[in-house]
């Protein structure tokens, strides 16, 4: 099986001039661990919910979310976003895959053909397509 068969192929994203508190709000919102960073379709980068939390000063958990929310919106993704992005191409195995979220302690892959974005694979993929595959107990 290849991970086209079980990658999200619509794949929430955002820019690199986007604020963190955009992203902070979209992966609260989407209730997802990472954003890849994409100009016209191409991944340029990739943003995580822990790249946000840990960007923000922790003496900001202290005050209210003004403070918080004015930070956030003072800052942009490409400010922490990671640059050298490990991407998969859509034809890859779902073992090679596993493999490499495994060896890399991550959490999605994204998909890259020809030079764009065309899915993501999580860690949550895999276990479906494993899921899938297995016989029902009787």
């Amino acid at each position: 099986m290849s991970v086209s068969q079980w990658m999200t192929k619509s794949v929430m994203t955002i820019k690199p001039q986007d604020t963190m508190g955009h992203a902070r709000e979209r992966l609260a919102k989407y209730r997802i661990n990472q954003l890849p960073v994409v100009v016209n379709e191409k991944l340029v980068g990739i943003v995580t919910d822990r790249d946000v939390r840990d960007a923000y000063p922790s003496s900001l958990r202290l005050f209210h979310g003004k403070d918080i929310d004015e930070f956030g919106d003072s800052h942009t993704v490409e400010e922490i976003m990671t640059y050298n992005v490990v991407a998969i191409a859509p034809e890859t195995s779902l073992r090679e895959a596993a493999q490499r979220l495994r060896r890399q302690r991550f959490g999605a892959l994204p998909v890259v053909e020809n030079g764009k974005l065309v899915g993501i694979i999580t860690r949550s993929d895999l276990l479906d397509a494993l899921l899938a595959d297995a016989s029902p107990e009787e």
